[in-house]
């Protein structure tokens, strides 16, 4: 291995993921434990580089923009040892590093595990949409009219005809899609900066409107995209077909030898389209405003506690947010005025 600098961001496979450390020089690295070493959880530490590596070696991540210079890399590594947040998706040994570097909560290896998560669950729903059309309508199969008694099967459940089948399947992969993205890389977390906190809970809101806009957006494109428009049997059948058709759906499952044609390649791409919309605005979302925040177009309302030097004899106590607090020495020496 070439030889180190302080403020190195290391990387250490680990077999199926990578860990990462900040090295500090004197072989020396602080990293977030989490599950570096097993299952056992673990808190930001300073650790030698040998522990660090555990027999598995490293390598030095480039950077071609560091937004701290390594003197403050290491500072901020510094203050965080202690810290017992981790969350494997939301804030684990990578974000920490990065933010370290860069000021930017990013893990790559988290963020690709989160959208193959947010796939699988869309493509469960869409497949799970052609089973279920297939087996509980009166009509069996998938026809035109088995798939029109199956939709209207499922929505029974709650009282509705067809349509209420598509918003009832569409409703459950987008649900499942705010959950996974909500409880990973936009999960909420103690140990992060007030920037990055309001970034997520933003992210959290709109993947929610993505789910909801990608059920009612579905419905709508079924009544007006069809030869014959509005909720009826024939609109809702030429409907799924248009869609099916414009998006190349029901060409794909066709291919490999799924039966339904136009309209079942539409049932699919309904039912699939809120988890895509919930991940699509919601991560958006998340990373325009970090945008904005990081490019000063966009003031945060909550900033970290830190110490604000200030002359003479007037002791700093912290800053939060907009107000500020100081201990004044009074005459008498024995009382304090803010």
């Amino acid at each position: 291995m070439t030889e180190l600098a302080a403020g190195d961001h290391l990387v250490s496979s680990r077999g199926y993921f990578s860990h990462h450390g900040l090295y500090i020089g004197d072989e020396q690295v602080i990293h977030y434990a989490g599950f570096s070493n097993g299952w056992k959880h673990g808190k930001v530490e300073q650790i030698g580089l040998s522990a660090f590596q555990a027999g598995k070696g490293s390598t030095v991540c480039k950077y071609e923009r560091r937004t701290f210079t390594r003197e403050q890399s290491v500072a901020r590594a510094r203050g965080r040892i202690g810290e017992d947040y981790y969350c494997l998706m939301a804030n684990n040994c990578e974000h920490f590093v990065r933010w370290c570097i860069t000021g930017e909560h990013n893990s790559p290896q988290a963020a690709r595990g989160a959208h193959a998560a947010n796939a699988v669950v869309a493509g469960i729903g869409g497949m799970g949409a052609i089973v279920g059309v297939a087996e509980v309508g009166a009509v069996a199969g998938l026809s035109s009219s088995g798939i029109m008694s199956g939709l209207a099967t499922i929505g029974g459940v709650v009282g509705g005809g067809a349509v209420a089948g598509l918003g009832i399947m569409s409703a459950l992969p987008g649900a499942a899609s705010v959950l996974v993205l909500n409880k990973t890389l936009l999960k909420d977390n103690p140990g992060l900066d007030g920037d990055e906190r309001s970034a997520r809970g933003v992210g959290r809101i709109a993947t929610g409107i993505g789910a909801a806009g990608g059920t009612a957006g579905g419905l709508a494109a079924i009544s007006t995209m069809g030869t014959v428009a509005g909720f009826s049997g024939a609109g809702i059948a030429s409907g799924l077909a248009a869609v099916g058709s414009a998006t190349g759906a029901g060409a794909a499952l066709a291919a490999v030898g799924v039966g339904g044609g136009m309209m079942i390649g539409g049932v699919a791409v309904i039912v699939a389209a809120p988890a895509f919309l919930a991940a699509t605005i919601g991560y958006g979302a998340y990373r325009g405003v970090r945008w904005l925040r990081t490019s000063g177009r966009l003031r945060s309302s909550v900033v970290r506690s830190k110490e604000l030097p200030l002359p003479g004899s007037a002791t700093p106590i912290m800053m939060c947010s907009t107000r500020a607090t100081f201990l004044l020495p009074s005459p008498q020496g024995d009382r304090y005025t803010s």
